[in-house]
């Protein structure tokens, strides 16, 4: 697992890259993984059949906000906002913004639905959401090691889930950002914004997405010093993250 050191990593560098640093060795048992992002339609699926109600759907209470503002103790989401100029890539809250109303049914806030976007991935999900759809489903989310092991797709020390190119043979492998960021997304690949699942090539092991459109969630705890801990280790065994006393 990991990432390797760019030849010109400074020591700032390394200072800021710690969390994807340095390789390790890590064994994961053989698991199951859906071959693409859980989509609305499956979502859709789970609220119907157990009146699930999303964090983005419930209002923030304040003890557990101390020092909000009343006027801010609204349900809603972040939602990705771009600016309409150029803006310094050194405050995301540029370009991300909290929308009253925005939800998995609205992804960008009340003005837009799901209609039509059945097979898009399900957005605006948070962690313990994520947890109920997959106890209802009779899954589990991935551990961060099994999820590497499973975006690899069977490579090894490749800088993508599909190989070496960024545009592999010039074709787009996955939804990502052209133009200028944050300001303007030409859609060179096919989509502004979020595409639905499955439009580019599986990876190795018939997996989809596992790149790029949206983010993944995996059931490990974050600590930026992990890898470099385990790395300490050796060959770790079905790392399940770091505890909250590591």
């Amino acid at each position: 697992m990991g990432a390797p050191d760019p030849p010109d990593m400074n020591e700032v560098g390394m200072q800021a890259t710690t969390d994807s640093r340095p390789i390790h060795r890590v064994y994961v048992d053989g698991f199951f993984m859906d071959i693409t992002d859980v989509t609305n339609a499956q979502f859709a699926e789970f609220v119907k059949a157990t009146g699930y109600i999303t964090v983005a759907e419930r209002t923030p209470r304040a003890e557990d906000f101390p020092g909000a503002p009343p006027e801010n103790l609204v349900a809603g989401g972040v939602v990705f906002s771009p600016p309409d100029h150029a803006v310094p890539p050194n405050d995301h809250f540029q370009w991300w913004s909290y929308v009253k109303g925005a939800n998995w049914r609205h992804p960008v806030g009340p003005k837009q639905t799901i209609s039509g976007r059945e097979n898009y991935p399900v957005v605006q999900v948070a962690y313990e959401d994520a947890e109920a759809y997959a106890k209802w489903a009779h899954k589990r989310l991935p551990s961060e090691a099994e999820w590497e092991f499973a975006a690899r797709g069977g490579l090894a020390g490749k800088p993508f889930v599909w190989g070496d190119e960024f545009r592999a043979n010039r074709k787009w492998m996955a939804n990502t950002y052209q133009g200028h960021f944050s300001n303007r997304d030409s859609g060179d690949d096919g989509f502004i914004g979020l595409a639905p699942v499955a439009q580019y090539a599986p990876n190795g092991y018939g997996l989809y997405d596992m790149a790029r459109n949206v983010w993944q969630w995996t059931s490990d705890w974050y600590r930026p010093d992990y890898y470099a801990r385990l790395a300490t280790i050796g060959g770790v065994a079905q790392p399940t993250g770091p505890g909250l006393s590591i």
